[in-house]
C-alpha cells in the first residue's frame, strides 16, 4: 500500500485596509457667497507624516501658506475668507496634498445663494388638449449651486396637488409641458417652487381657465396671388388650422406684409374670421412677403380671446409692373437698371432649369417662388452676383 502524503501550501492572506490616509472636515459643505470657511485635514497615524509638511489647493491653485495652521502633528487647517460663487456645478475642489504632491483627501465646496422667487409665469394650451408653462428666474437667476425648479398645479376648488414632469431650459427661461388629462371649465392654480441647499422660494400663484389660454398652429396653406392685371393688389387665402376643426370656436385672423427688401411689416388687423383678404394700395412691380396668424376666440362659449399663434411661414408674390403691361416690349434699355434686369433674368433662368420641367412650368408664380428662394439664401445670392460680375 502506497502511503498518501498530503502537502498543505500556506498562502499568506493579503489584507486591504479601508482606512483613509486623511480626512477633510467639513465634507462637501454648502456655503453662502462671501462667507468664510475653516477646514481641517486629519492624517491617519499609519501615514507617519507630520501635518506641517502638507499643503492645500483650491481648484488646482495652491493656497497661500499664510492661511494654514498646524493644529496638531496630525491636523492641518486652512481658512478661506470671502468665498465667491462656485465656478462649477460639481463644486469647487478643496484638496489636501502631501509634500510630494500626492492627493491625500478632498472636499467639494458649494458656494452660492438661495434661489429668488421665479417670475413671469405664463401658460398656454394647444387645442385645449395640453398645457405648457414657462417662467423666468428671479433676480439675477444664477445661484451657483444646483437648484431644482418644480411646476405645481391643482384645480382651484378641488383636486390634489400635482407636479409637472417634462422640463426644458434655455437662456435663463424654464418651461414644462403637461401632455394630457387637462380639465375644462374649472380654473387651475399654477405656481413654481425653487429649492436648493441654501433656501427656497415660490412664485406668485397664477389662476387660469384653459379656455382662456388656447392657441393653435399657424394657418396652413397660405396662398398669395395677383388680382388679374391690377397692379396694386394681391389676394391672400389660407386654411383654418386643422386642430380647430374639431372644437366649437370662432377665430379671428391677422395679416402682415412687407416689401422684399424691407424689415418693416404692415399689419392688417380687421380681417375678422374670414379666410381670405385682398391687399390694396400696393406698389406695382414689387415683391411682397405675407404672413397670417390666428387667435381662437369664443371656444365653448368663453368670452375671452385666446392666444395668438405664431406667424405662418412667409409667402411671396409680386404685383404686375405698369410699364410691362403698357409696353409689352422686351427691348433692352441702357443704363444700370437694364444691367440689373439682365443679371436677375440670368439668375432666374438658371434657377428654372433646376426646379421646373418643360415650358409648361413657366409662370409668374414660379418667378415668385424664385424670389422667396433668393430671400432665404442671401449668401447664395451674393455668390451668384460675384460670379456674374467676374
Amino acid at each position: 500500500m502506497i502511503p498518501i502524503v498530503l502537502v498543505i501550501l500556506l498562502v499568506p492572506r493579503v489584507l486591504f485596509s479601508t482606512t483613509h490616509v486623511a480626512v477633510i472636515s467639513p465634507q462637501d459643505p454648502f456655503l453662502l457667497i462671501g462667507s468664510s470657511l475653516t477646514a481641517t485635514c486629519t492624517l491617519s497615524p499609519e501615514l507617519g507624516v507630520h501635518a506641517s509638511t502638507l499643503y492645500w489647493t483650491l481648484n488646482g491653485a495652491r493656497v497661500s501658506s499664510s492661511a494654514y495652521s498646524v493644529v496638531s502633528p496630525s491636523v492641518l487647517s486652512v481658512t478661506l475668507h470671502g468665498l465667491s460663487g462656485s465656478q462649477q456645478r460639481s463644486g469647487d475642489n478643496l484638496v489636501c496634498h502631501g509634500a510630494d504632491g500626492r492627493v491625500l483627501a478632498g472636499s467639494c465646496l458649494y458656494v452660492g445663494m438661495p434661489p429668488e422667487k421665479p417670475v413671469n409665469l405664463t401658460c398656454w394650451s394647444r387645442n385645449t388638449k395640453d398645457l405648457s408653462c414657462r417662467w423666468s428666474l428671479g433676480g439675477q437667476g444664477e445661484t451657483h449651486v444646483p437648484t431644482k425648479y418644480t411646476l405645481k398645479y391643482k384645480l382651484r376648488w378641488h383636486g390634489k396637488e400635482k407636479e409637472c414632469d417634462n422640463y426644458s431650459t434655455g437662456n435663463e427661461r424654464y418651461s414644462c409641458y403637461i401632455p394630457r388629462n387637462i380639465a375644462l371649465f374649472t380654473p387651475y392654480e399654477i405656481w413654481v417652487e425653487a429649492t436648493n441647499q441654501l433656501g427656497s422660494a415660490t412664485s406668485d400663484i397664477t389662476t387660469l381657465d384653459i379656455l382662456d389660454v388656447v392657441t393653435t398652429d399657424p394657418p396652413a396653406n397660405v396662398q398669395v396671388n395677383r388680382v388679374g392685371e391690377l397692379e396694386d393688389q394681391l389676394t391672400v387665402r389660407w386654411a383654418i388650422p386643422p386642430e380647430l376643426k374639431d372644437i366649437l370656436f370662432q377665430a379671428k385672423y391677422q395679416i402682415r406684409y412687407r416689401l422684399e427688401d424691407s424689415a418693416d411689416w404692415k399689419l392688417v388687423d380687421d380681417v375678422g374670421n374670414l379666410t381670405s383678404c385682398r391687399l390694396a394700395g400696393l406698389q406695382p412691380g414689387t415683391v411682397y412677403f405675407v404672413q397670417v396668424r390666428c387667435n381662437p376666440v369664443g371656444i365653448f362659449g368663453s368670452r375671452k380671446a385666446g392666444i395668438w399663434s405664431d406667424w405662418s411661414h412667409p409667402t411671396a408674390a409680386s404685383t404686375p409692373s405698369s410699364e410691362q403691361l403698357q409696353s409689352g416690349s422686351c427691348d433692352p434699355k441702357s443704363g444700370e437698371q437694364n444691367s440689373t434686369l439682365r443679371r436677375e433674368l440670368k439668375q432666374f433662368f438658371g434657377w428654372v432649369r433646376k426646379h421646373a420641367y418643360g415650358c409648361g412650368g413657366m409662370s409668374m408664380k414660379l418667378y415668385d417662388q424664385w424670389r422667396v428662394w433668393l430671400q432665404k439664401s442671401q449668401k447664395t445670392r451674393k455668390q451668384i452676383l460675384q460670379e456674374d460680375n467676374s
